[in-house]
């Protein structure tokens, strides 16, 4: 749930955050993360969705140097890890943005909470016929990803490129219902997000999530049209680590956010795989809850 667009009031915004950060770390009194009571390393299951990302080798290498074995399950759709978490087959994940989480646990009624983030990455739209937004005639079918979260934030994308009008003024829970097809100048059609790439070529563009770019045959710079992940507005939709509600202060799991956080290798290859298209975040835990509590309570005004 991912360019150039770093300024540098994102700059000082993110050196604040890890000022943040290093601060809550330095105050911790608790054992040692990442051992058990006889000194053995621990094993933390971590759920992700792109295994093969080359942050995640990393992230493994520099927290075993800490004693943490990190094993990484990898799923091959957004609606697997958080029912994972939630039974316990896993301890965190990491896949997904706050608005995501907050559909999750709305239509669940389990209460999984952020415990750190990653980054933000702008959601871009594509196309294999078009090379400019105002190229694409009228009455055109673009796609966007059928998860309500994500869903929402592509049709802003699409409004913002002026391809749709959305009856609401668009927020974090629009659907397809919100467009009006009357002042909208293309057809929005749903598809699963995973399916999107082998489908671009039947329409005329597409909105697709980062970890599926490349299955498309694209790079993240042939985006036509995107958002602007510098904007505050766009807290909802940072990437985090997700734990159960009984683990928020588990300190082996923080210990892990912080080197995910703050390991070089780690960071260079979560820019990698993102094309460097990701701003690379270290908001505090507590912002990150409050923002999925604000969230959760939009939502619930809107139904």
């Amino acid at each position: 749930m991912s360019r150039r667009i770093t300024t540098i009031a994102a700059a000082a915004a993110a050196a604040a955050l890890i000022a943040s950060l290093a601060g809550c770390a330095s105050n911790s009194g608790s054992e040692t993360a990442g051992s058990d009571a006889n000194g053995a390393a621990e094993t933390v299951k971590i759920g992700v969705v792109g295994k093969g990302d080359p942050q995640w080798p990393a992230f493994v290498e520099a927290a075993k140097a800490e004693g943490i074995d990190v094993e990484l399950i990898d799923f091959g759709s957004y609606e697997q890890p958080n029912p994972a978490l939630t039974e316990g087959e896993l301890d965190l994940n990491q896949f997904q943005h706050i608005v995501y989480l907050a559909q999750y646990n709305a239509a669940s009624g389990e209460d999984l909470q952020p415990i750190g983030a990653t980054a933000i990455y702008p959601l871009g739209l594509y196309s294999k016929k078009y090379d400019d937004v105002k190229d694409i005639p009228e009455g055109e079918t673009v796609a966007v990803p059928d998860d309500a979260s994500n869903q929402a934030r592509a049709l802003l994308v699409l409004q913002s490129a002026g391809l749709v009008e959305l009856k609401s003024g668009g927020t974090i829970v629009s659907d397809l219902a919100d467009v009006d097809t009357a002042k909208s100048k293309v057809k929005v059609t749903a598809l699963e997000a995973a399916l999107i790439p082998t489908a671009l070529p039947d329409v005329a563009a597409a909105i697709i999530n980062n970890d599926f770019v490349e299955d498309a045959g694209l790079s993240f710079e042939d985006a036509i049209a995107q958002d602007d992940p510098s904007d505050p507005n766009a807290l909802p939709y940072v990437n985090i680590f997700a734990a159960r509600a009984d683990d928020v202060d588990n300190e082996t799991y923080l210990r892990l956010v912080e080197i995910f956080q703050t390991d070089e290798d780690v960071q260079a290859g979560l820019l990698e795989a993102s094309g460097d298209t990701a701003v690379l975040l270290q908001t505090p835990a507590a912002d990150l809850q409050a923002s999925l509590k604000k969230v959760l309570e939009d939502t619930a005004v809107e139904k």
